[in-house]
């Protein structure tokens, strides 16, 4: 060795190396504990999976099945005859759900390209809409040439329904699975538009239904996960009365018999034409000038993803807390899936960025008037066996460069959140005096 310079690494590859250590170090101490798929990952913990005699989720052979046994040629011509079943016959062809996130935005501009048919846009406002969420809106609705009907809901009721079903199910976004997903309906039969056409199917990220079959978004769909498992009439219930019951229709399934009355269809374009997440979004980009953005916690390779909602970090973050994986998770298995990434590299994705505290924490329990020790324990309560989640293991996320422009307006008062814990901790103490 005399004579030689010994050049030490770039504190850039040192810095991969150490958290590619720490990747393989969790995955082995987390594999000991929770099962994972042998392909994408996916942990046990994940809603509706399971697993074969080899190790493998039913969501990587639902993805196999996609891509072996499906004929999309003929699913294309069934679609070709649906749309000109409807064509011209109402005041708009169809109606499209829409967000402006990348896959709402691939459906409206796929059905506008392909079809040249008339859409009416419609679009439930959840309440935290980010700035250049906006922005991609303007620039598609003008460069496609398409009406478009926002509608934004009671923001104090919004904030009743967030606290409420987050102490009921740790998912404070019943207001938003409920309202984007019946809404629509409502302005359906209103405007008398019985084609409604949505995005991707639930088949591509669950086990709610299968590819073996195109996928209807109808009540059934609606009751079986859409809502939590809570109605409107519960929310009501559980909320003590103290909102008006016509302040809840949005969230509520209009009646079979006004659909039916109506001859309505509501499909997946993804049931017809086969999605691709990253492909579309890089059409999106170029044709409409579409633009991805950072969002809390995931790697910034995934900027086309999640990124109409400014509380979205926060729900990771609940998700990371009940069972143990969060968004990085389902991003890198998706990508294990189409080839993209091996599990080695997803695991240094996963490692980096996610279980992290989100700044957009503070304003969350802000607008629902809890502590943060308040908000652990609630959500703990509903951790998904067999993880088990230790608060002291958390790291800080980094806050987003748009913070400064979103709407901090509106928050709970603590009297209004005592009002609501007080009539959970009684109903949940009665339930356990009863057993």
């Amino acid at each position: 060795m005399t004579g030689q310079t010994l050049t030490p690494a770039p504190v850039g590859a040192t810095m991969s190396l150490v958290r590619a250590n720490i990747a393989a170090a969790r995955i082995a101490a987390e594999d000991e504990l929770v099962k994972r798929c042998v392909q994408c990952g996916l942990p046990e913990t994940h809603e509706t999976i399971a697993f074969d005699s080899e190790g493998v989720c039913n969501i990587c052979r639902q993805h196999r099945f996609k891509h072996e046994q499906i004929d999309w040629a003929l699913n294309k011509k069934t679609l070709d005859a649906l749309i000109e079943e409807y064509r011209g016959k109402y005041d708009y062809d169809c109606i499209v759900p829409f967000s402006g996130g990348k896959d709402s935005t691939w459906t409206l501009y796929y059905l506008v390209k392909e079809y040249g048919i008339k859409p009416l846009v419609v679009r439930f406002d959840h309440g935290f809409l980010r700035p250049n969420l906006q922005e991609n809106v303007n620039r598609t609705l003008r460069r496609l040439g398409v009406d478009f009907l926002s509608f934004t809901p009671n923001w104090r009721v919004v904030q009743r329904l967030m606290l409420q079903s987050f102490l009921e199910k740790g998912d404070f976004c019943w207001h938003c699975h409920t309202g984007i997903f019946s809404y629509p309906m409502w302005i359906a039969i209103e405007k008398r538009v019985p084609l409604l056409i949505w995005g991707e199917p639930s088949a591509e990220y669950t086990a709610y239904f299968s590819y073996e079959q195109p996928e209807e978004v109808d009540d059934k769909r609606f009751n079986r996960y859409v809502n939590l498992g809570i109605s409107a009439e519960d929310m009501f219930v559980r909320l003590g009365g103290n909102v008006d019951v016509r302040d809840l229709k949005p969230y509520t399934y209009p009646p079979l018999r006004e659909l039916r009355g109506l001859n309505y269809r509501s499909i997946c374009l993804g049931s017809y034409v086969p999605w691709n997440v990253r492909r579309q979004a890089e059409i999106i980009e170029r044709e409409l000038g579409w633009q991805g953005d950072l969002v809390e916690n995931v790697p910034p390779t995934y900027r086309y993803e999640k990124i109409e909602c400014y509380m979205q970090g926060v729900r990771d973050y609940i998700k990371y807390i009940k069972r143990g994986y969060s968004r990085p998770s389902h991003l890198v298995a998706i990508d294990i899936r189409n080839g993209v990434l091996s599990r080695e590299q997803g695991a240094h994705l996963i490692a980096d960025f996610e279980g992290r505290r989100p700044p957009s924490l503070d304003l969350f329990l802000e607008f629902v008037g809890l502590s943060e020790q308040e908000f652990l324990e609630i959500a703990m309560s509903h951790q998904i066996t067999p993880y088990a989640h230790d608060p002291q293991q958390t790291r800080a996320g980094a806050a987003m460069p748009d913070m400064d422009r979103w709407n901090r307006a509106g928050a709970m008062t603590r009297i209004d959140a005592e009002q609501v814990l007080a009539r959970w901790r009684a109903r949940k103490a009665g339930g356990d005096a009863g057993r």
